[in-house]
């Protein structure tokens, strides 16, 4: 049950290296990497295992059985070997899971391929061959790309050898993650890989198209304040805020003085009016009420007829007004209250006397 007491308001009121080292080939047509994550199992880590995600480029599938993804340390050129089978299919990925460092973490997608490698978060170089032939490049910038078997190769963190410059740093939550979901190659690691979220993709994931430019990198935004006063869907006003009865003589009964109320309410059910007073001070005087309903009200049982009726003083229970059982007007129910005396004025002292009247809605 809702209350509004008379005149009760309320309201609602990165950085990265920059050596360049030379290229020798062009950028991947097809197969390269795009993410590399190292942290598996980890502290914190999201994923439990590590992973190479690859990524097909070009507009043709690329049949990869015999090929491989290897790893080497940083600054290491013995080169550890993963298999590959299958076709990628144009604008698809496909995931090699490789080793764990722990216990933390979730499993990845199911893989399209398995190692054993276990990448380094530090730093590391990752390179997709065209054969399961092991390398031993890698102890100078450069010195892999020369390899004709080599169809993609990315240095990260502390790596000595890299395409055009070495990738981010990576922790065990991020991963070296290729722009626009691996559609660039521009042959240099630092500007096409950045260190982001660790999302790894299967070849069961949602096909890429590459357009004939990389789309926009990276993303804006702007916050907007919103705010928003909610009024009180029940309410009651008064006509006066004080009613004065001026001179009075004891024995007299003094002309009642209105003191319409206004109700708004959206309350379906409808509602009651109820009123209750305080004793006059210095001596109490028989205050009472007389009104008549608005369309679609009645009138409380004491009100019928026209009836000044006696205000009570709590603990009596409130006087009831009237009720409705209906929402009110746009503008509101006007119940048409008149403040009197149910009986001439006592003999008492002369002096200044008064009191408080509560009028009350409850939503019903």
């Amino acid at each position: 049950m809702h209350r509004a007491v008379a005149l009760l308001l309320f309201g609602v009121l990165a950085v990265a290296g920059a050596f360049v080292a030379p290229s020798a080939r062009g950028a991947s047509p097809d197969v390269l990497v795009s993410q590399v994550f190292a942290g598996g199992g980890n502290a914190g880590a999201p994923f439990s295992n590590d992973f190479v995600e690859l990524f097909n480029r070009g507009s043709a599938a690329v049949d990869v059985s015999g090929w491989s993804v290897q790893y080497a340390s940083a600054t290491g050129t013995s080169w550890q070997v993963t298999g590959l089978a299958g076709t990628i299919a144009p604008g698809r990925h496909y995931l090699v899971q490789l080793a764990s460092g722990g216990t933390v973490g979730a499993g990845l997608p199911t893989p399209d391929a398995t190692g054993t490698s276990n990448l380094a978060v530090s730093g590391g170089k990752v390179a997709v061959v065209r054969s399961a032939t092991a390398l031993t490049c890698g102890a100078t910038a450069g010195s892999c790309s020369v390899v004709t078997s080599v169809a993609d190769l990315v240095g990260y963190g502390g790596a000595t050898d890299f395409e055009g410059a070495v990738a981010p740093a990576i922790d065990n939550t991020t991963a070296a993650t290729r722009a626009s979901d691996g559609c660039v190659d521009t042959d240099a690691n630092g500007a096409d890989f950045t260190s982001a979220a660790a999302a790894p993709r299967n070849s069961a994931s949602a096909a890429v198209t590459c357009g004939t430019e990389p789309p926009p990198v990276g993303s804006a935004s702007q916050g907007a304040a919103v705010d928003v006063d909610i009024q009180s869907v029940l309410s009651i006003a008064l006509e006066r805020p004080a009613v004065s009865f001026g001179n009075a003589t004891t024995g007299s009964t003094p002309t009642p003085v209105s003191e319409r109320l206004t109700v708004t309410s959206n309350n379906a059910a409808g509602y009651s009016v109820t009123a209750h007073r305080t004793a006059f001070q210095p001596a109490d005087l028989p205050l009472g009420i007389a009104g008549t309903a608005p369309a679609g009200g009645q009138i409380g049982p004491a009100l019928a007829g026209g009836a000044m009726a006696a205000i009570p003083i709590p603990p009596v229970a409130d006087l009831l007004v009237g009720t409705t059982a209906a929402r009110s007007a746009t503008a509101g129910d006007v119940w048409d209250t008149r403040l009197g005396f149910t009986a001439p004025l006592p003999v008492v002292p002369a002096g200044r006397y008064t009191a408080t009247v509560t009028f009350t809605v409850i939503g019903r």
